[in-house]
């Protein structure tokens, strides 16, 4: 719910105008097309995704919404956002908050904010990736193309993709392993696909999918009698937790069962947990090469940093 003073000040038919340097460039984004500075000093991200791929840029937001279940900000990224202003919720942004820091560009998701696109647009020029997925890398690109960093952005991408092409070569004939991913949340458990964040930075390595994840999509829900899908050489688990401790009681009921206890993978003791803000919730550049960092523990690999 918007309220009356931020109704009355998003109708001032100057704003946009005010907002605006002289200078400014055509962005087109899930919204249609956008004029932005050319040089944006001031922006607001409203995804964890578009705040970390900003600080992989060297660029830090005045604003920024709150990591998801951190206080504020995950820690991988929280010694960089000192002092930046949390704006609300991924899912539901503060408006006012965002108004009162004056911003010159706001960086925002379709799938997440596509009701609110007006009033965001009306504070200062706002644009949007269509979605947070496996599509990371563009939405990286489109990121550093918006703030006018192309360049420093190709750079950031072909660090990754130079690690990865370093760890698949160390990997050899490991790459041809199959790798689960399995994601407890109390009640509502998935298996991730190739869509996913997860399954994409797999599938960058070359590894294969067990079956029932080698599909598109992001996720499917799977029911405790379908843990046989998730077997293969490696299955990495990783649970969403909301303070309940819900996912992890999902967790550690699933693992006692005879059927988890009958995969080849746990047998074999291959079965690894992971931090859920790595392989699933942050979803940004940054959390792609702690992702790495995690798959060259788990082989044994030295680092490729």
């Amino acid at each position: 719910m918007v309220s009356r003073r931020l109704v009355t000040l998003l109708s001032v038919p100057l704003l946009l105008a005010l907002a605006m340097p002289a200078l400014a460039r055509d962005i087109t984004h899930a919204m249609g097309v956008t004029d932005v500075p050319e040089k944006p000093l001031r922006i607001v991200a409203l995804t964890n995704e578009a705040t970390e791929d900003l600080l992989a840029l060297g660029i830090v937001p005045v604003g920024a919404v709150r990591s998801a279940n951190a206080d504020p900000w995950f820690d991988h990224v929280s010694e960089m956002l000192k002092g930046v202003t949390v704006v609300g919720e991924e899912l539901a942004p503060n408006l006012e908050v965002i108004l009162s820091l004056e911003p010159d560009l706001i960086l925002g998701n379709k799938k997440r904010h596509e009701d609110i696109y007006e009033q965001l647009s009306a504070i200062a020029p706002t644009v949007f990736v269509e979605n947070i997925t496996g599509q990371w890398r563009q939405n990286l690109a489109f990121y550093a193309d918006a703030v006018n960093q192309t360049e420093k952005g190709a750079e950031v991408l072909k660090y990754y993709e130079d690690r990865v092409a370093r760890i698949k070569a160390s990997l050899g004939d490991q790459v041809n392993e199959k790798v689960g991913l399995v994601r407890f949340i109390a009640g509502q458990n998935y298996a991730y696909n190739n869509d996913s964040f997860s399954g994409s930075i797999l599938r960058d390595i070359g590894f294969g999918r067990p079956a029932a994840q080698d599909k598109a999509g992001l996720a499917e829900k799977i029911t405790l009698e379908r843990i046989p899908e998730l077997d293969g050489d490696r299955l990495l688990r990783f649970s969403y937790e909301t303070g309940d401790g819900g996912a992890t009681k999902e967790a550690e009921t699933w693992m006692a069962s005879p059927l988890w206890e009958n995969l080849s993978v746990a047998k074999a003791g291959h079965v690894y947990p992971v931090f859920d803000t790595v392989w699933a919730t942050a979803g940004g550049v940054m959390a792609a090469h702690l992702a790495l960092d995690d798959i060259e523990k788990i082989y044994g690999l030295a680092s490729s940093r």
